[in-house]
């Protein structure tokens, strides 16, 4: 499959994403999309990645170049998987005190 569709489809997941953090006002929709902004972010780095190596390759059959950037990817997953988890706290903390997910009522908090 070329990059092009690698390209379109990574676009096309952020654009969903930005638009839905900057559209939405429920804490946990636009926890989603944070989230969908960083598999966007991911998959464009594999496939970057995948690029580089198969010409790499073409080269070199032992090459390992391009692995680089799905090692960074899988730390990535992992900072996104302990992100998840501290973000959910928070949410169900505040869920738990205001009895709301709107973000408009987390300027409360702030006196």
């Amino acid at each position: 499959m070329p990059i092009n569709h690698y390209l379109f489809l990574s676009l096309a997941l952020f654009s969903i994403g930005v638009a839905g953090v900057l559209a939405r006002r429920n804490a946990l929709i636009v926890f989603m999309c944070i989230e969908l902004m960083l598999n966007a972010v991911n998959l464009l780095l594999v496939a970057f990645s995948r690029m580089h190596n198969a010409a790499a390759v073409a080269l070199d059959p032992a090459s390992t170049v391009g692995a680089e950037a799905q090692i960074l990817v899988f730390f990535i997953m992992v900072v996104a998987a302990a992100e998840v988890t501290v973000g959910l706290a928070i949410i169900v903390m505040m869920y738990r005190n205001i009895h709301s997910v709107d973000i408009n009522f987390l300027n409360r908090l702030k006196h």
